[in-house]
């Protein structure tokens, strides 16, 4: 069963500033988590949050099975920051999901 996916709208500014043929592997790997929203070598961060790695960057996401829906909250180059403050990533994704 495919996943619907959905990108919150800070994504879409994170994915414009990435270099173009770094953005296309992104935004592939992205598309594959409408089939296998949780791929080996996926890990999970928090309740519905999960991470993949695809090169330098991170994608965070999360799954909502009851919905049938991938939310994408986060692409980043692996820093710190990068997975500072998870519940707040946690309620960005929940928030997406109930704008429809």
């Amino acid at each position: 069963m495919a996943y619907d996916l959905k990108l919150h709208r800070d994504v879409e500014r994170q994915l414009k500033r990435i270099p173009t043929k770094d953005r296309e592997r992104l935004v592939g790997a992205m598309r594959s988590l409408r089939n296998e929203p949780r791929p080996p070598g996926c890990l999970k961060l928090a309740d519905v949050l999960y991470r993949i790695r695809e090169g330098q960057y991170r994608i965070i996401y999360g799954v909502f099975d009851a919905e049938v829906v991938v939310v994408v909250c986060k692409v980043a180059r692996r820093t710190e920051s990068t997975y500072r403050d998870l519940q707040a990533l946690l309620e960005r994704a929940t928030r997406e999901l109930s704008t429809d």
